[in-house]
């Protein structure tokens, strides 16, 4: 389990690919201390567990479904990525509730920067868009975000300074693809309503 709130990030050094899997290895430095092998690290919002550690970076294998479903299919050296180790029972809870389970990808189709907050917009499936609401919570790329706006299949979040600064989206622009993991509230609560209605 995770919460969106990226503590690092890191940089692709180098994407091995074989047939049915790829083996992609990222250099970062903060999440290193507390990495065990084993472990889950949540990457680009994608949960992958890290096989290989050394004092510079970590290796984890990704199976090929995972690349045909996310954009860690699109990745390349040097690429940057977002960053966050599986959460502690014991650690401030600080954006939502996030597996690491993408639900989808989603492309950006405008950017609108200002002094004081940068605009992003998608175009997101539309059998997700029964999971969003504005102001409600959502996962873009590892990121626990508010969304802003929901109008058709677009939905817009504002991004504060601090968030362009501690995460990979001052680097995003029109056409990049987002892993996108709607809020697991939303979706347990359909599952319930689909119950209750079966029972009646």
């Amino acid at each position: 389990m995770f919460t969106g709130i990226i503590q690092e990030v890191g940089k692709v050094k180098e994407i091995t690919r074989f047939t049915d899997f790829a083996q992609i290895e990222i250099t970062c430095g903060q999440v290193l201390s507390k990495l065990n092998i084993g472990d889950s690290i949540a990457v680009n919002g994608v949960c992958l567990t890290a096989t290989k550690i050394n004092t510079v970076s970590f290796e984890a294998d990704v199976m090929i479904k995972t690349l045909e479903l996310t954009s860690l299919g699109k990745l390349s050296n040097s690429d940057s990525v977002n960053l966050e180790l599986a959460m502690l029972a014991s650690d401030r809870f600080g954006g939502h509730f996030v597996q690491g389970h993408v639900d989808a990808v989603a492309v950006v189709t405008k950017t609108l920067v200002t002094k004081d907050w940068t605009q992003i917009q998608i175009k997101v499936s539309p059998d997700l868009l029964k999971y969003i609401v504005a102001q409600g919570s959502i996962c873009l790329d590892g990121v626990s975000l508010t969304v802003g706006e929901v109008a058709q299949d677009l939905i817009s979040v504002w991004l504060i300074p601090k968030t362009l600064e501690k995460t990979n989206f001052a680097d995003k622009k029109i056409g990049d693809v987002l892993n996108v993991e709607v809020d697991l509230l939303a979706k347990h609560v359909e599952r319930l309503m689909q119950s209750k209605s079966k029972d009646v």
